[in-house]
């Protein structure tokens, strides 16, 4: 298939790919194209490592073809982002077209060169998952500087090209890197700078080839010209400019500058006729509606149409879901353009890579001289799930386009994108422009864009940006006395005394008054984060160091003594060493700030130094994380074999310090590892790579990720065994419910059809069986268990046509049937999907399981066939109570999902570990003219409200599960910067944050709550189960 060109190497064994001994060992989705059978003819192909392939295709064979077979060659999975160029007869260039034959577009194949290039240049490096993509991309940049095509200051050139030499030759040798210099030009003037290019080189020791190519792509992807083609064109003046289409639009340049962008979501029409370009806007409403038209002249109508094609590519790629489909042929005739991109579009490639779970194939770099690393500590954001930084492209710069939404939630792309006389017609987007300005409200608001429930934010998480400036803190100080309490075991998670207009309010002119300058920097806020959410963290280890030890010492013979000198011997050290790790962050925060005198001494503006000295003395304490299973098992034995033990534990359970269940915080610390490995992503994504706390806090990210991935497996094990003991104390007539082998998978409300019609019930599902239950009248509040299917053998079907009930589906057990109604089309899917995967996996299993769900004696009967529903109306009436009827276990999550009519999974429990926030916030009622200030906890899908960081236990909480978080429309007169919307029916509140960082780390783990993550994640984050 391929014939080397110039010497006997090929591409394929420079770059890694295993030769062929007649066994196939391409990964799926990369085997050779099948060509039409005929003469072959030879295409001579220049790679980006400027050496040259032969590859060997059929007279007739389209373009894309070629191109399948140079992506198959390279073991290439993001091929898409590149393509193939080459001078046509006109001596212009052009794009191969993949649709067309490749001998129709190029006359003198023996005469050709095509070029392997990047095509379409992300807006963010981190969106390449494939170390190999991101290689090739640097490939491009180095080929972009040497010929000059990427223009930037003498200061960028030489740091640029000093990560080009140490992917090469490796650490700074003088004499070495002074010959490697004069025998490599990176740069059309490298003489005038190479004492800046030895000078930036001497930092990167210890940089691998991946990490180079990752901080070249950091700083290229920031400058004006990254990726940017110019073709010369003339406004109506005659003025001669350049045009250029990029991510975010199409660009106007007059010599290497930009004075003008085209956002496509402003853009209606892009068209062209004769030598004349066209953008068509759309209407502005300040303008009474007028469209304005844009009009450039090129030098010919050939430079009109490939420059009309790339934007159409552009546009396609994206902006769009999934790949245009064709036209239908006309029967007569044919008018304009029938050309369309072909191929995936960004969002496909990123969940393509993300659900395949490809092997890494080790690949050999041509010009380094160092061994490559096949991965890199940036890249990962998380063992759990795909960050929104990972693949979320700014707003403003990929607002959706409008189209049909899908059961899903999802928004499918326009049917049609050129139309048939040579245009690209532009849908119009939700809103033009979706930034948040300073008042705290949104241009052209639009609840479509702004809630989110929409598609629209599902997709693309909405982002606010603020223009760079000032940010003032939040008032400082302590709440005045005076917020009125009422004891939270008579509340309803609805209604909370901080949730009333009860309480001292602080004026505008008192906030204004007392508000402190706080530094700017975004490092600063995401310090100031660690500092936050540490505090709370050492509140909930003094849970089982303190309170948990009181009530063990009170009653010395219900826990058994090992029990207690486990659970002390392994969580003691680790709150002994974050006191004093958070002492730490204290001072260095205040010498950040300015309040001492410390910072006058030296440079106290980072926080990388600290996180690298006290993770490296955290590795001490692996053996004690190791041990944290086995005191949850422990802890869960003793509470089975003894009685007063497991009464202990209910009234610890009940202290105002235990606002969660006992066992969450026997899960903290493995989670806080978590937290710190996301902080320190965040602060490598932010800070440049010459910046003096880069480098600690590389180093730290390195180190926590490999504790992270050492104990991956044990926390996944607790979080499930945690979650059916949690389960076992809501429910009632059921034992054995924590067996090995078993998981939870879902829970939720559904609709249960019966001769007395539909009727409310819980259902819970497992991986071996679907119960259902309903909530009883008994102290406690359970759940009493109704009736279960084994998942083994049963079928699942939708039945909405046949009882002519909304969102109804019936499932088909071995001995019994069940039909059941959702309460949305959402919500339907959710479950279909999580119940048909449930299927597959107890399919899997080679039968049935051998410890299903047993009934206690007393309620045997309840589980035979029929026998769910001999219910009472004493129990009907206590199913539908409300939430302020709840004396015990009425805040878990599943009574919030049993009033709300909702249901979470075991996805949507992992992505909020990842999800937990702290920190002040202002707080202002719908009716009400001050903001009150607050310390605030968000964890397991809550709000939790105290008077100050320093509060043992929270005055009250709000469940989130439900709730809307959007951003205050212009008409609801909140004139203040940095606010988002809480609001579930009737219910609306107001919270204010301190600076731009934290408004959008408020928005980013609210959302997480309010809108269930299973339907915008890839369903492999499911195969964990």
């Amino acid at each position: 298939m391929v014939e080397p060109a110039d010497r006997q190497s090929t591409a394929g064994q420079r770059l890694g790919a295993p030769e062929s001994f007649g066994v196939s060992t391409l990964e799926p989705g990369l085997r050779p194209p099948i060509q039409a059978p005929g003469r072959k003819v030879s295409i001579r192909v220049q790679m980006l490592d400027d050496t040259q392939e032969v590859f060997q295709i059929s007279q007739r064979s389209p373009g894309k073809v070629l191109f399948d077979l140079i992506c198959v060659h390279l073991n290439l999975v993001e091929g898409d982002y590149f393509g193939l160029e080459y001078q046509d007869h006109r001596k212009m260039t052009v794009w191969l077209d993949l649709l067309k034959p490749t001998l129709k577009q190029i006359r003198r194949p023996k005469n050709t060169i095509l070029r392997f290039v990047v095509k379409f240049f992300p807006p963010d490096h981190t969106q390449i998952m494939e170390e190999l993509t991101q290689y090739l991309f640097a490939l491009q940049v180095k080929r972009d500087l040497a010929c000059g095509h990427l223009i930037c200051n003498d200061s960028s050139a030489a740091l640029m090209v000093s990560h080009i030499i140490q992917s090469e030759i490796g650490d700074f040798d003088e004499t070495q890197s002074w010959q490697h210099l004069l025998h490599n030009k990176y740069l059309p003037d490298q003489d005038a700078i190479r004492d800046k290019i030895t000078d930036c080189h001497r930092k990167h020791v210890g940089h691998t080839p991946a990490e180079s190519d990752y901080q070249l792509l950091e700083i290229a992807r920031r400058l004006e010209m990254y990726g940017i083609r110019l073709h010369p064109a003339k406004d109506r003046e005659g003025t001669k400019l350049s045009l250029a289409v990029a991510h975010t639009g199409v660009l106007v340049f007059q010599g290497y500058t930009k004075i003008n962008a085209f956002n496509w979501s402003k853009v209606r029409k892009l068209s062209f006729k004769r030598k004349r370009f066209l953008i068509k806007l759309r209407a502005d409403p300040a303008q009474s509606g007028h469209h304005d038209t844009l009009e450039f002249a090129m030098a010919s109508r050939d430079c009109c149409k490939i420059f009309w094609k790339i934007c159409v590519e552009h546009h396609a790629f994206f902006r769009l879901f999934e790949e245009p489909k064709p036209k239908p042929k006309p029967i007569l005739f044919t008018r304009g353009s029938s050309f369309r991109f072909s191929g995936r579009t960004q969002k496909q490639i990123i969940d393509y890579v993300k659900d395949s779970e490809l092997k890494k194939v080790p690949f050999e770099r041509k010009h380094s001289k160092i061994l490559s690393s096949s991965s890199m500590p940036h890249r990962s954001s998380s063992f759990r799930s795909p960050k929104e930084s990972d693949t979320a492209v700014p707003l403003e710069d990929l607002t959706v386009s409008a189209g049909q939404v899908d059961s899903n939630g999802m928004q499918e792309p326009p049917g049609a994108v050129c139309t048939t006389n040579g245009t690209l017609d532009i849908p119009a987007a939700p809103c033009s422009d979706a930034r948040q300005n300073h008042k705290g409200t949104v241009s052209s608001p639009d609840q479509h864009l702004l809630n989110p429930g929409s598609p629209t934010s599902e997709a693309f998480p909405l982002k606010s940006h603020h223009p760079s400036g000032n940010a003032n803190g939040i008032v400082n100080g302590e709440v005045p006395a005076g917020v009125g309490f009422v004891p939270p075991s008579q509340l309803s998670p609805l209604t909370s005394p901080l949730l009333g207009d009860a309480g001292h309010v602080r004026n505008d002119d008192e906030d204004e008054g007392r508000r402190k300058k706080f530094p700017t920097d975004k490092a600063y806020f995401i310090s100031k984060e660690l500092l936050t959410t540490e505090r709370t963290y050492l509140k909930e280890l003094q849970v089982i160091t303190q309170s948990f030890k009181r009530i063990a010492e009170k009653d010395e013979e219900a826990f058994p003594v090992a029990v207690s000198n486990l659970i002390s011997a392994n969580y003691d050290p680790i709150h002994k060493f974050h006191q004093g790790f958070l002492t730490e962050v204290e001072q260095r925060l205040a010498q950040w700030e300015g309040r001492s005198n410390a910072h006058i001494k030296g440079d106290y503006q980072r926080i990388g130094d600290v996180l690298l000295k006290n993770i490296q003395s955290l590795r001490q304490l692996t053996t004690h994380w190791q041990k944290h299973s086995e005191c949850l098992v422990e802890l869960e034995r003793a509470c089975r074999s003894s009685r007063k033990a497991e009464v202990l534990c209910g009234e610890l359970e009940q202290q105002k310090v235990c606002y969660l269940p006992f066992n969450i915080f026997l899960l903290r610390p493995l989670h806080r590892l978590l937290h710190y490995k996301l902080i320190l992503e965040r602060l490598c994504k932010h800070y440049p790579p010459t910046h003096d706390d880069f480098r600690d806090c590389r180093a730290a990210l390195a180190d926590i990720t490999e504790m992270v991935v050492q104990l991956q497996g044990t926390m996944m094990k607790m979080e499930n065994f945690q979650k059916l003991l949690e389960l076992k104390k809501d429910l009632t007539g059921i034992d054995n419910l924590a067996i090995p082998g078993r998981e939870f998978i879902r829970l939720g409300c559904l609709s249960k059809l019966s001769g007395k019609g539909l009727q409310q019930r819980m259902f819970f599902l497992f991986s071996d069986s679907l119960v259902y239950t309903s909530r009883g009248m008994t102290q406690s509040n359970q759940f009493k268990v109704h009736g279960q299917l084994p998942l083994f053998g049963m079928t699942i079907t939708e039945s909405e046509e046949e009882w002519g009930v909304p969102h109804s589906f019936t499932l088909f057990g071995q001995r019994q049937s069940v039909v059941v109604a959702a309460s949305c089309a959402a919500e339907m899917e959710r479950w279909v999907e999580d119940i048909k995967m449930a299927i597959d996996l107890a399919e899997q299993s080679n039968g049935p399981h051998l410890d299903l769900l047993s009934a206690s004696p007393s309620d045997s009967k309840l589980l035979e066939e029929g026998g769910a529903e001999h219910e009472s109306e004493e129990e009907l009436c206590g199913s539908r109570s409300s939430l302020e009827r709840q004396p015990q276990r009425g805040n878990t999550t599943v009574h919030v999902c049993w009033h709300r009519n909702t249901s979470v999974s075991m996805v949507d429990f992992s992505i909020a570990v990842e999800n937990q926030l702290s920190g002040n916030l202002l707080r202002k009622f719908k009716n009400s003219n001050g903001w009150q200030k607050l310390w605030v906890v968000f964890t397991n899908f809550s709000l939790f409200f105290y008077k100050s960081h320093q509060d043992d236990y929270p005055l009250a909480s709000l469940p989130l599960l439900g709730y809307s978080v959007t951003i205050p429309s212009e008409s609801e007169n909140i004139h203040k910067d940095y606010v988002f919307k809480l609001h579930f029916k009737s219910h609306v509140y107001y919270f204010r944050s301190e600076s731009e960082y934290t408004f959008e780390r408020w928005m980013e783990v609210i959302r997480s709550a309010t809108c269930s993550a299973s339907r915008s994640l890839p369903s492999t984050r499911k195969d964990n189960y």
